[in-house]
């Protein structure tokens, strides 16, 4: 809570917030649900959200958090534009590779721009103009700011927008040893910043994906909302984004010696895992699916256990930059090679073959005979067909080896809020970027990359904090310290006036319920709703200056003296 400075007490006769009973129609979060009922957003346009003045306070409370701690670490603050010139991203290459995500527009002499989605490219040449020397550096340099992505399917309210406010930063060292520092510094701060929020989060190993780079963790959320799965192994602690998990190339017991020879078998009419393991009375893990796509446009086959699905996220991920699509029918026209539904991997002359580390050498498998209605039983890696590479694909599911200790693994959903990425020097390669060394020879500069999402925390805490009343904010971020409610008669109005005077006096941020007309029931709602961390109510004994203090985290409510209970709200 605020110090002894006095606040102006915010009075709901006049602020702009009209609560809602019934949730919204479209919404299906509870993060979703709640900010618009109890009036801290409003939907603008799709994927487009006003924030009312109570979701505007909670947003500065996060920002005000995120930004004491940066600059604790010594990171400087700057406000880069929204709105940048094409070039750069030409320059890095992500004008074409954010695709569709980007928005897109010309100036009036026909020059490209576009909103910003994140900014390595503009920080990078801000260095490269103003700092010429080692002597300059490390320097850490961050931004709250609004960013822009044109996202295909905008959903969940706040937390996937197509505008969105978030914290980005970005270290420039000279050495990977000061680079190793700089992304500590920004670790621990992470960690503070979400600690003080009252969040509860978790640090997952992930994959760098389209920002590039090396190390890289994301900060997670676990919510039901959340978009994002992790894997946590409860023996030793592992913890990792589904699409980070690999695990080392296994090799199977026993020689492909020990296997008879490949044994076709007809199998009308199962194209499918399903209908073969059926078919043939074995279970489907006993059989090797086998998924053609196409990366950069050429036909590749990627084998993995029948009882598995392949993660395409997963499989980007490890081909990036390669574009990864599935194969369409016009893909197997001129291709007699390639039998829908029944290829194997045995006899792909002009395919590469990926596979999941499962499919080890000496292993045998049930699988496609590349001939309509036939599968061939008794096909061993490593006798019959060679695997090109190895790649972990598979979607993981829940009790799959942990890759640390080989305990099961257990899954969940979360938000992911915070991402760190150690870039190295993609972008300063791109543009250039040295500075004069100790011994006078320039110095190709290292970064790191930080980002926060500020909006999307607010959604993260509304999700992990609400409960079946409404919102409860953690008091760092609340939208008020207390929230002051009238009953309704002249005195139980004047002693809640008193009441909120007091507070605001002694520096705590009070909302106060003056409106006339409504029920002390609607108000009490409503103030539930809101979520602010104290309810104080000048209900039925005001006439003896006795008032009623609710805890809105635990539900727990009190009788006492209002002296007693301003002393209490402002120790």
């Amino acid at each position: 809570m605020s110090n002894h400075h006095e606040q102006p007490v915010r009075r709901m006769s006049t602020l702009l917030a009209r609560t809602l009973r019934e949730d919204p129609a479209d919404a299906e979060t509870l993060s979703h649900k709640l900010l618009v009922r109890a009036g801290f957003v409003r939907r603008s346009s799709a994927g487009v959200w006003t924030w009312l003045p109570l979701g505007k306070q909670v947003l500065d409370n996060v920002s005000r958090i995120v930004r004491e701690e940066m600059d604790a670490i010594g990171a400087q603050e700057v406000l880069l534009p929204a709105l940048l010139p094409r070039e750069p991203y030409e320059v890095s290459g992500r004008w074409s590779e954010y695709g569709d995500q980007l928005f897109r527009l010309k100036d009036r002499k026909g020059a490209d721009y576009l909103l910003g989605p994140t900014h390595e490219e503009i920080f990078t040449l801000l260095v490269k103009d103003q700092c010429t020397s080692y002597k300059d550096l490390p320097v850490m340099l961050y931004q709250v700011q609004t960013k822009y992505r044109d996202e295909a399917r905008p959903r969940s309210g706040v937390l996937r927008g197509r505008e969105f406010q978030m914290k980005d930063s970005y270290s420039f060292d000279v050495s990977d040893e000061g680079l190793a520092e700089s992304y500590r510094l920004h670790r621990e701060a992470y960690v503070r910043i979400f600690t003080r929020l009252g969040l509860d989060h978790r640090i997952v190993s992930a994959v760098s994906g389209a920002m590039g780079g090396s190390a890289s963790e994301e900060f997670l959320a676990p919510a039901a909302a959340g978009e994002d799965t992790f894997a946590s192994c409860a023996a030793c602690g592992y913890a990792a984004n589904t699409e980070a998990v690999s695990h080392p190339l296994g090799r199977a017991e026993g020689a492909a010696a020990g296997h008879g020879p490949v044994e076709e078998l007809d199998t009308p009419d199962t194209p499918t895992i399903e209908s073969l393991a059926a078919h043939l009375g074995v279970p489907a893990s006993a059989t090797l699916k086998n998924l053609l796509v196409k990366v950069d446009g050429e036909i590749v086959a990627v084998g993995v256990p029948g009882d598995r699905e392949v993660d395409l996220g997963k499989l980007g991920e490890q081909l990036a930059p390669a574009v990864v699509e599935l194969v369409t029918a016009e893909d197997f026209t001129g291709r007699p090679d390639l039998v829908r539904g029944y290829v194997g991997p045995q006899g792909l002359e002009k395919v590469r073959y990926l596979a999941d580390p499962r499919v080890a050498p000496g292993t045998a498998w049930i699988t496609g005979a590349n001939r309509p209605d036939t599968h061939a039983r008794n096909v061993v890696c490593g006798r019959d067909f060679e695997v090109d590479r190895y790649l972990d694909v598979v979607v993981v599911e829940p009790g799959d080896p942990c890759p640390a200790c080989g305990e099961g693994l257990s899954l969940d959903r979360a938000i992911e809020v915070g991402h760190i990425f150690q870039l190295g020097r993609k972008y300063a390669d791109a543009f250039g970027l040295d500075v004069l060394g100790p011994q006078g020879k320039p110095v190709r500069v290292t970064m790191g990359s930080y980002g926060i999402g500020v909006s999307r925390v607010v959604a993260a805490l509304a999700e992990q904090t609400a409960d079946e009343r409404g919102l409860c904010w953690p008091a760092a971020v609340a939208p008020a310290d207390v929230h002051v409610v009238a009953a309704g008669k002249a005195a139980q109005q004047e002693l809640a006036a008193e009441a909120a005077g007091a507070l605001a006096a002694s520096g705590r941020r009070v909302l106060l319920d003056d409106r006339a007309g409504l029920s002390p029931g609607v108000k009490l709602t409503d103030a539930e709703l809101i979520g602010v961390p104290w309810i104080l109510v000048a209900g039925r004994r005001a006439a003896d200056r006795v008032v009623e203090l609710q805890d809105r985290r635990t539900g727990t409510r009190e009788e006492l003296p209002l002296a007693e209970a301003v002393s209490r709200l402002t120790a």
